[in-house]
C-alpha cells in the first residue's frame, strides 16, 4: 500500500460531508476543516467506517477562538487525517467523542483543564495535570492567562492560590 493519502477516501469524505474544507499538507498529512457541530459525526465516520485511529488531539488558543485538531491515522500507510475546528471563545463547548471513542477521554480532559473547553457528554472532566487546590478558572495554556492572572499568587507547596 502506497504511503500517502487516499484520493478515494477524500472523495468519499467530500461526498458525505460537503461542507468540509480539505488542505493537503503533504502526501501523508491532510487537514480537514469543519464546523464544531459536525465534528462528532465526522470523527465517528473516520473511526467506525474508515477504521482510522485517534492518535491524539491538540488544543490551541488562537485569535479566532480555540482550535481543536483531532489527529486520526491510517496506521498501515502512516497517513494522518486531521480534523480542525474552531470554537468561539464566548461559547467554549463541543460534543465529546468519548461516547464512541474512549481513547478521547484523557486528551479531552487535558484540553478542558488547560484551555477551558467544555466537552459536552464527557463522563469525567476531572483535572489530570494541575494540583487539587488549583483554581478551576485558571487555564494555563490560554493566551490571556499571563495578563489576566498576573496578580494571582500560587502556593508552591499546594499548587493552589496563595
Amino acid at each position: 500500500m502506497k504511503k500517502e493519502y487516499s484520493k478515494e477516501m477524500l472523495a468519499e469524505i467530500c461526498e458525505k460531508f460537503p461542507e468540509v474544507s480539505i488542505k493537503i499538507h503533504s502526501p501523508r498529512r491532510v487537514y480537514m476543516r469543519i464546523s464544531r457541530d459536525k465534528v462528532y459525526d465526522f470523527a465517528k465516520f473516520l473511526f467506525e467506517e474508515k477504521q482510522l485511529r485517534l492518535s491524539i488531539a491538540t488544543g490551541i488558543d488562537t485569535r479566532d477562538g480555540m482550535e481543536i485538531i483531532y489527529h486520526f491515522t491510517l496506521d498501515e500507510v502512516g497517513t494522518y487525517y486531521n480534523i480542525k475546528t474552531v470554537i468561539p471563545k464566548d461559547d467554549l463547548k463541543i460534543k465529546s467523542l468519548t461516547p464512541f471513542l474512549p481513547a478521547a477521554n484523557w486528551i479531552e480532559r487535558e484540553i478542558h483543564e488547560l484551555l477551558g473547553v467544555d466537552f459536552i457528554g464527557h463522563p469525567n472532566l476531572k483535572p489530570l495535570l494541575t494540583a487539587e487546590a488549583w483554581h478551576a478558572d485558571l487555564q494555563p495554556l490560554r493566551r490571556d492567562y499571563a495578563d489576566e492572572h498576573k496578580e494571582i499568587k500560587i502556593d508552591k507547596k499546594t499548587g493552589g492560590l496563595a
